[in-house]
């Protein structure tokens, strides 16, 4: 990846999610002591989903599912649509993650997204982010969880998948 192409004056983001939480962060060309410049990844917040860090009896007045009482105390089995629900929930997180990602994106002025996260969540997140980005915008896409990685550690993984450019100092000359 040509980082003067890629970057010009302009930033990537990039988005990396997994089930509970998503992570934005920026690539950049810092200026380091001795008028040097490097390429780094910085983070710059992140979002939690909410349902996800309910424990179960906030979130489900019966915690096992397909269990109910009815009259005499009998058990009896019934599907109460928890897993309906729990999509919806997922939607709503990745709706919330889409509108962020377009708000940075605005901020930013960036024409390049690279968006990672593990697969099941990616499909509801593309689902809802495609049809309202910019038609002038790169997106690369990475099915895979890395939301566990600090920011060093991410931009090493991805410059060895040459998905973002190597982090090394440049001299401004």
């Amino acid at each position: 990846m040509n980082v003067s192409k890629s970057l010009g004056n302009k930033t990537i983001i990039v988005a990396v999610i997994d089930g509970t939480k998503a992570r934005f962060l920026t690539l950049e060309l810092e200026e380091l002591p001795d008028d040097d410049f490097g390429l780094n990844l910085i983070e710059r917040e992140a979002l939690s989903n909410p349902a996800k860090k309910l424990a179960g009896q906030e979130l489900w007045a019966n915690i096992k599912t397909g269990r109910n009482r009815g009259a005499g105390h009998q058990a009896h089995s019934c599907d109460d649509h928890r897993q309906n629900h729990i999509v919806e929930f997922e939607r709503r997180f990745a709706q919330n993650i889409s509108d962020r990602i377009v708000s940075l994106i605005r901020v930013y002025q960036t024409r390049h997204l690279l968006l990672i996260a593990e697969p099941q969540i990616l499909g509801l997140i593309r689902e809802a982010l495609i049809p309202i980005l910019p038609k002038n915008l790169e997106l690369t896409e990475l099915a895979k969880d890395l939301c566990q990685f600090k920011a060093k550690e991410l931009h090493e993984y991805l410059a060895d998948k040459e998905l973002l450019p190597v982090r090394k100092n440049f001299s401004p000359r």
